[in-house]
């Protein structure tokens, strides 16, 4: 049978609109975490990135703070903290700290990738040394620090001992799901912007798993584009302002979040729309029957766990409605 009725979450960059400044877009983001826990959405994962003037998602666990103090029922994490870019010690202090606040509230995702261009990683300076490479001893790591005080070695995260803050491994390509399967960890596959390798990855995943004291079996989380409207028009109009978010990443230009245009082939060229619709290649879109009929093709063919959306839509009231639209059809609505 196709799990459709299966719990769904929101992923936000936090972008910045155009004609917003920075302190607009961190209410806007609040604003939508107030909505969607009101729909009954599961978490509410805030991003990590850095150098981008158009995303105030750079001091993510201060964001993750700011959020879970205006809402009060659902889960707020990481989508995710960039574990290159910090010490495992200082991670676990911080999510340790807002879990003795907020208990049962918190998610820890963990990337590898710097969530920044080469430069920008190196000023973040946690190390001279590629710390990618020591991904999994960090996540060990933090496993450590949130289990019990009797597992703990010289150097403990207080607050953070005993907090059992769940970790999720975030993966734009198949190296993570590796490890998400060794360790026995929930894995999030981010096909919101690099959907070549995710069946790929769901399979190594699944196929690898290993039963731990924190999973029994293999969840598998996957991050959607998705642009729900009355209409498929609506929505196809409205997904110009993702056409235009992914033409920023092409071409390397930071423009805040644009309104949607009735042409999008005015503004790119044909290589341009290539690249940028190869990034979004996976997205639900357009009315509530169709895309309640792409949630059933894929969830037919992958039958995931857990399902993320990431919605850039430039109009708030439309973005909620987006959100109110995909929650009705997973509930049978």
């Amino acid at each position: 049978m196709t799990k459709l009725h299966i719990p769904v979450s929101v992923l936000n960059l936090a972008p910045i609109r155009q004609g917003q400044e920075p302190k607009d877009a961190i209410d806007s983001m609040v604003d939508l975490a107030q909505s969607v826990e009101e729909m009954g959405y599961k978490r509410y994962w805030i991003a990590e990135h850095h150098n981008t003037s158009t995303l105030v998602s750079s001091a993510t666990s201060i964001l993750i703070k700011h959020t879970l103090e205006h809402t009060k029922t659902i889960r707020v994490g990481s989508g995710g903290i960039m574990l290159p870019n910090h010490s495992p010690l200082v991670v676990a202090e911080q999510f340790g700290t807002m879990a003795a606040i907020y208990p049962n509230r918190l998610d820890l995702g963990l990337g590898r990738a710097p969530g920044t261009d080469m430069k920008t990683a190196s000023a973040l300076r946690r190390s001279q040394y590629d710390s990618v490479y020591t991904f999994p001893d960090d996540v060990n790591s933090l496993l450590t620090y949130f289990g019990p005080e009797e597992n703990q070695g010289f150097v403990k995260a207080y607050p953070g001992v005993g907090t059992k803050i769940p970790l999720y491994i975030l993966g734009s390509s198949t190296d993570s799901a590796y490890l998400a399967a060794e360790l026995g960890l929930p894995y999030v596959f981010a096909s919101h912007f690099a959907p070549r390798y995710m069946e790929e990855a769901i399979s190594i995943y699944r196929n690898r798993f290993k039963p731990s004291e924190y999973l029994d079996s293999p969840y598998m989380m996957v991050c959607l584009n998705v642009i729900a409207a009355e209409t498929d028009e609506e929505a196809k109009r409205q997904s110009t302002t993702m056409q235009q978010f992914f033409l920023n990443v092409v071409r390397g230009s930071q423009n805040p979040l644009q309104q949607p245009v009735d042409n999008i082939d005015k503004i790119w060229s044909p290589q341009e729309k290539e690249m940028a619709s190869s990034m979004t290649s996976v997205t639900l879109m357009g009315s509530k029957e169709t895309v309640r009929a792409q949630l059933t093709n894929f969830q037919e063919k992958y039958a995931v766990d857990e399902i993320m959306a990431v919605s850039y839509i430039f109009d708030p009231d439309m973005q909620k409605r987006s959100y109110q639209i995909f929650k009705e059809i997973v509930d049978g609505k």
